[in-house]
């Protein structure tokens, strides 16, 4: 297991007492600490090295992406422990963030190929956001993170709609070039509900074997709000958006240049500024997910003597 001490608000000494005795009933469980001058790639590389049988990951998004790009085109399997401020990628497949439902989970999950990407040669397991997410993520300082959480996020949101700024995009896929004025261009893996500018297409997969684009153009912030609402609609009900100013599509590859240059957001830390080329990577890391729940079995009723309903006033 590989632990970050300085992950999320809790209490790591007690979160790391209490993971240690809810997994070694199950595994022979061998622990490393991420510091300043070893962090979760060099730790998940030496694990591969090593030939474990299961890397599990506990912190936030940071530790987490990085584990997972020394595991990938491997054959070992990541778990994730979820410890971060907003633990993106366990919510964007569905693993609890409570820690005895996601040490079960480790225990007792399933392990599924997913995939990954590429962002100018730099893994990429969520999302890249350019122009109003990584204005957003720049602005939700590290202090505003530690007292807030995850609305640090809406809160550096709300005040970054106010001087809301488009640009000329430029999107290129294999099939098609684009050209647009948009405020904002996310180019997603998978993504939780909370990313919010990833949702044009409402279901943003982790195992189809391509890229979900989102365009937000709206003409000013009332109809950036207007655009807000109806993604997070769309996240929340599994309808893709259906309002003007929001485009999206899919690609297995796609190249954004913008004019001016725009800062560019991976995996929620700032990566540079625009132009990127992602490129999806199929199946490429084995991750724990929770167990999925067989259907009921439907019941023989054969034999059973006819029913008669009454009506009742």
């Amino acid at each position: 297991m590989i632990f970050n001490p300085v992950s999320g608000q809790g209490d790591a000494e007690a979160d790391l007492a209490f993971i240690q005795s809810s997994l070694e009933a199950a595994f022979d469980l061998a622990v490393y600490q991420t510091s300043p001058d070893c962090d979760a790639n060099v730790l998940a590389a030496q694990s591969v090295e090593h030939g474990v049988d299961l890397v599990i990951v506990s912190g936030g998004d940071g530790t987490v992406n990085a584990a997972a790009e020394a595991l990938v085109n491997s054959s070992i399997p990541l778990a994730i422990i979820p410890r971060g401020t907003a633990n993106a990628v366990a919510s964007a497949i569905g693993i609890p963030t409570d820690l005895e439902e996601a040490c079960r989970v480790a225990i007792n999950g399933e392990a599924q190929g997913i995939d990954t990407a590429l962002c100018n040669n730099s893994p990429m397991v969520l999302l890249a956001g350019i122009g109003l997410e990584a204005a957003v993520v720049e602005r939700a300082s590290r202090d505003t993170k530690n007292r807030l959480g995850v609305l640090a996020y809406a809160t550096a949101g709300i005040r970054q709609l106010r001087k809301m700024e488009s640009f000329e995009a430029t999107i290129e896929t294999d099939e098609k070039v684009l050209t647009v004025q948009a405020c904002a261009v996310t180019i997603a893996n998978m993504a939780p509900p909370t990313s919010i500018l990833a949702q044009g297409p409402a279901t943003v997969s982790a195992e189809d074997g391509s890229l979900d684009v989102t365009i937000v153009s709206p003409e000013g912030v009332g109809s950036a709000l207007a655009a807000s609402y109806e993604l997070f609609r769309s996240a929340l009900s599994d309808e893709a958006a259906q309002r003007d100013g929001i485009g999206f599509f899919r690609s297995k590859q796609v190249t954004v240049k913008t004019e001016p240059p725009q800062k560019v957001v991976l995996d929620g830390e700032m990566f540079g500024e625009t132009p990127v080329t992602v490129t999806c990577r199929p199946q490429s890391l084995n991750l724990v997910l929770p167990q999925q729940e067989a259907p009921p079995e439907s019941e023989d009723l054969t034999g059973l003597p006819d029913l008669t309903v009454e009506s009742f006033d």
